[in-house]
């Protein structure tokens, strides 16, 4: 019988290259961020249409939301770091150590607070409509999967700390 073929490797390869797509894009808006400062009708200029685009609270809406972009991309950084970590532990042969029952607590945490920072999008968009009739029409939406990753990745880091805690019982006995 042979061994299915392992996806590790492939796992941390598109992990590894996640986090440097990841900084291309933090980078990006950081670029974006920085040239609405030197040249504020840029980002207006590239939102064709929107009348109202000189009121300075929709500049402001519009660089909060790149702002939180940025914090967006810090985000996905972490969580990346914790499962490339988790990757290579199983890579190790040893999963199952408390450090995993913590990083997936953390994973858990930081897919929390990118579904705040989403909500918070949502609430500046909100906020600028008022301004700009035109980006009323924007649906941030909102739906229960990420939420339910939140509760599944909550559940999941108390599975390994409970089967950590067990496995040091049990070596104990033996």
């Amino acid at each position: 019988m042979t061994r299915p073929p392992n996806a590790l490797p492939l796992a941390r390869l598109l992990i590894r290259g996640l986090i440097v797509l990841n900084a291309l894009y933090a980078c990006a808006i950081g670029v974006l961020l920085v040239a609405t400062l030197i040249h504020p009708k840029l980002l207006f200029d590239a939102l064709i249409g929107l009348d109202g685009a000189d009121a300075w609270q929709v500049r402001a809406a519009l660089r909060a939301i790149v702002i939180v972009g940025i914090a967006g991309a810090y985000v996905v950084y972490r969580v990346l770091r914790e499962l490339l970590a988790i990757v290579d532990t199983v890579r190790d042969g040893d999963p199952f150590v408390a450090g995993n029952a913590r990083r997936l607590q953390a994973i858990a945490w930081w897919v929390l607070a990118g579904e705040g920072l989403r909500l918070l999008v949502g609430a500046i968009v909100l906020g600028a409509s008022r301004f700009v009739p035109a980006i009323d029409n924007i649906d941030v939406g909102f739906s229960f999967a990420p939420w339910l990753a939140v509760l599944l990745l909550f559940v999941l880091a108390r599975v390994f700390d409970e089967g950590t805690r067990m496995r040091a019982d049990l070596e104990g006995t033996v």
